[in-house]
């Protein structure tokens, strides 16, 4: 067994475990916790969010670091080999990243000690609401592009079409598809930003809003 090949692996690995944490806890917040939320009374939610969630946010921001620093490893060794398919589902990766770190986490944190002034005996801050929903539309988000993410990754090596063709190689995906898949992506993160959950603000909603961008992007990849 190579040194080299063992290195390499290890960070495989390491990249899966930190992913399937990160994706686990992302699909909890979205599709169990929001949702209990929604039918509990007031105190049971106030004090889920006092006990529960920063535990869970601990695990789901640190799992999100660790994908992502593995991730880069990994590409580094990649080289030339790198390919459409791959650079779409790290660019998704990487915007989700951020999501976790500069809007959900900063935003939740907020939540959170609000939550606890009001266990205290005080008042709820005034910047708490808007806090939640910021978090709130950036985790809508982050499930949203979760879906070609994890698609895309997995065709980098597996689905054949014009996006596994590498970045150097020639009869790749084209320019103006390259363009306009970059394009719909940056929108949606603006939209992440500021702007609306609008079709992702159900379950089955956000589910579906993915799954349809990736048949859009891979539509675009293969025949534009």
């Amino acid at each position: 067994m190579e040194l080299e090949n063992l290195i390499s692996y290890l960070f495989r690995w390491i990249h899966l475990f930190a992913g399937v944490t990160w994706i686990g806890i992302l699909y909890y917040f979205n599709f169990i916790q929001t949702e209990f939320f929604k039918e509990t009374d007031a105190s049971t939610k106030s004090a889920a969010i006092s006990k529960l969630v920063p535990r869970a946010l601990w695990w789901f921001r640190w799992g999100a670091m660790f994908t992502f620093l593995s991730g880069l490893a990994l590409a580094g060794t990649m080289g030339s080999a790198i390919n459409f398919y791959i650079t779409i589902g790290m660019l998704m990766g990487t915007l989700m990243f951020l999501n976790v770190w500069l809007i959900i986490w900063p935003n939740q944190k907020i939540v959170i000690a609000s939550t606890e002034q009001v266990l205290g005996g005080g008042e709820a801050m005034p910047e708490a609401a808007g806090a939640l929903g910021k978090a709130g539309l950036a985790s809508r988000t982050n499930t949203l592009f979760s879906l070609p993410m994890l698609f895309f990754m997995g065709a980098s090596a597996h689905l054949g079409g014009s996006g596994r063709i590498p970045m150097s190689g020639e009869g790749g995906v084209s320019e103006i598809a390259m363009g306009l898949c970059l394009l719909i992506i940056l929108a949606l993160e603006v939209n992440a930003i500021k702007g609306k959950t609008g079709p992702m603000t159900s379950v089955v909603g956000v589910i579906h809003c993915g799954v349809a961008l990736g048949a859009a992007l891979l539509l675009i990849m293969q025949y534009l």
